[in-house]
């Protein structure tokens, strides 16, 4: 008997691994094989280097844990426990100057705190500005490092075509052997609401450049997948209904004092859905290749030292 998706899906849902990173692309139609897992880290991975991908998500060989890793768990924490720890009330009853002091308390002393105090300071200025004009209720995000789960079918019709020209894509032509159901899983730092209109924001704790834009748009389009795409069960958990619909999105980079908020744009969406797109077919295909640059790759990747372009280069 042949299943359809959702009776796929149900049976995959009912077994103890249903989705992974070390995927079968012919074992597709066996419900009792898990699907194709893809997150936010890992796509970026992927658009980083297909090797890399393929040492990081399917072998899983171990990375060196850097001093950015750490940086970036802390400053997270830090922030997710700020507004947890946030009492709107109190802070409506205080002037300005007890406000900044106020969320300059929410932060704990430690070797990050020159930052933890830029943060307090937008923050503070922040509800500053949204007390003036009455909008308190609006201060604290809606979702506070929200877990989300999706699934998304990723049709095999889709050539490529639409994202030709866009030199951030590597662009090439291919078509997918079949239709894909694939579970898109991430955490969302924070959705704030305004009106009826979700707005998700990253929160970066490494250095900005402009020429950033792009990823991050392709980020938070990743987001906005996961939002729109997940269960009501895990929507109505975090106070979120269907109807409600990404309008805007955003991220903030304390070490550079950069903040963006933007409409969302739906070239970033289109972009999104082809490094997917690609990503399956690497996986038809059985081929992650490498995107070598020394200068970069030496620096950057915990694998140069068994990468087989980097082996090539260093004999040459």
């Amino acid at each position: 008997m042949v299943l359809n998706d959702d009776e796929r899906y149900k049976a995959r849902i009912k077994s103890m691994n249903e989705y992974t990173y070390d995927w079968k692309p012919e074992n597709y139609e066996d419900p009792s094989k898990p699907i194709l897992k893809i997150t936010k880290s890992s796509l970026g991975t992927m658009k980083w280097c297909p090797k890399k991908y393929e040492f990081s998500y399917i072998q899983r060989l171990p990375q060196d844990q850097t001093e950015a890793m750490r940086k970036g768990t802390v400053l997270h924490n830090h922030r997710e426990n700020f507004f947890n720890e946030f009492d709107i009330k109190k802070a409506e009853s205080m002037n300005n100057y007890e406000i900044i002091e106020y969320c300059n308390s929410l932060m704990p002393v430690d070797e990050y705190f020159d930052i933890s105090l830029t943060v307090a300071a937008f923050e503070a200025q922040r509800f500053i500005e949204a007390k003036a004009e009455n909008k308190t209720n609006e201060y604290l995000p809606i979702v506070n490092e929200g877990m989300f789960d999706a699934e998304i079918t990723i049709s095999k019709d889709n050539d490529g075509e639409p994202y030709k020209g866009d030199a951030s894509l590597d662009y090439e032509p291919f078509t997918l052997k079949r239709d894909y159901k694939i579970h898109l899983q991430g955490i969302i730092d924070r959705i704030f609401i305004e009106g009826n209109g979700l707005i998700p924001f990253e929160y970066k704790t490494g250095k900005w450049a402009d020429t950033k834009i792009s990823e991050m748009r392709q980020e938070m389009a990743f987001y906005e997948l996961l939002i729109h795409n997940s269960p009501e069960e895990v929507l109505t958990k975090y106070g979120l209904t269907t109807d409600m619909k990404v309008t805007h999105w955003g991220w903030y980079y304390p070490a550079a004092n950069h903040i963006t908020v933007e409409e969302k744009t739906k070239r970033a969406m289109t972009s999104v859905m082809y490094r997917i797109t690609k990503l399956i077919y690497a996986y038809e295909q059985g081929e992650f290749k490498e995107k070598f640059y020394a200068p970069m790759c030496s620096k950057w990747c915990s694998f140069f030292g068994i990468c087989p372009a980097a082996q090539e280069d260093t004999w040459i």
